[in-house]
């Protein structure tokens, strides 16, 4: 696959996250909380994706033993958990603050990969890094100093969901050039749905699955922002670095705070736009990451075709 192409699924992918917040929004209408909109969202999309996999390309469902602790660690530790801070964050504050700390992910993906995958360090990358650091401050109200009106718990969740979020791109790398998107997707989905059922006390609420609104918003959430936005990320991220993947990924603040100002009301600050702008602009250099390297002398980025 071209660059320009690996570049563009993972941001087509990242995109279709930005439309999470139309679907969970809804749903908390119904008096979902957020755990039980995780487990909606992970518990559907296992099923339907088992379902056609099963169906139309069986052999996609075969896997090796020994990368069952990878899906785990896909499905539990990092997509159940960064959603459910995700959504917590999107409940008790707003829909275009959760997308925006929720982009500290690329923090700590260029800070794991330089050590768990020698991914060297560009002056491009260094300036997305800190683009995308000095941004979420200013969203966050760190900056300038007194204008925080976020909780310090909301602060924690938003960072958590950005830590928990960045480990799929960790994650994902050790199997993204051994199985299908696809195959990865379905059994992270499967690992998580199959963990959360039992702990999120669902069954409690059942009397709103009776409003077919409600699974016209489940079933958007799982369609689009779940199933397609992870099989695209995933099979970009075949081919390009986790740090980049990590970055490019702030498409979604574009396509989330969009939805959050026209569709829910949101309102931001001159700060808080500054922030997102400073955001946005990470992506263009880790587009253009083609700088002066730090790391280890010799070490190049390659795209596998």
């Amino acid at each position: 696959m071209k660059p320009v192409a690996a570049y563009g699924i993972t941001m087509l992918g990242a995109s279709f996250w930005g439309l999470t917040g139309l679907f969970v929004q809804n749903l908390y209408t119904y008096g979902f909380s957020p755990l039980h909109v995780v487990t909606i969202r992970m518990t559907l999309s296992m099923v339907i994706m088992f379902s056609i996999i099963g169906m139309f390309r069986p052999y996609l469902l075969k896997i090796h033993f020994r990368d069952i602790p990878y899906f785990i660690g896909l499905g539990i530790i990092s997509i159940a958990l960064f959603n459910w801070f995700y959504f917590t964050v999107m409940d008790q504050a707003s829909l275009s603050v959760a997308v925006v700390l929720l982009y500290t992910s690329p923090v700590f993906v260029a800070v794991i990969s330089r050590f768990v995958f020698q991914e060297i360090f560009t002056l491009n990358k260094v300036g997305a890094v800190l683009l995308t650091t000095a941004g979420c401050g200013l969203v966050a109200g760190f900056f300038p100093l007194g204008s925080m009106t976020l909780s310090p718990a909301v602060v924690m969740f938003g960072l958590a969901s950005g830590f928990f979020c960045g480990l799929y791109s960790i994650i994902g790398k050790s199997v993204s050039r051994k199985y299908h998107s696809v195959t990865i997707t379905a059994y992270s989905m499967m690992c998580g749905g199959l963990f959360l059922l039992p702990v999120s006390g669902i069954e409690k609420n059942l009397t709103p699955f009776l409003e077919p609104m409600v699974w016209v918003y489940a079933g958007g959430s799982v369609v689009v922002s779940t199933i397609l936005a992870y099989v695209l990320y995933t099979a970009g991220l075949k081919y390009i670095e986790s740090s980049h993947a990590a970055v490019l990924a702030t498409i979604e603040p574009v396509v989330g705070i969009a939805a959050g100002v026209f569709v829910f009301g949101d309102e931001l600050t001159r700060w808080q736009s500054a922030g997102i702008i400073l955001v946005f602009s990470s992506i263009l250099l880790s587009v253009f990451s083609t700088g002066n390297k730090f790391g280890p002398r010799g070490s190049r980025a390659r795209f596998h075709d």
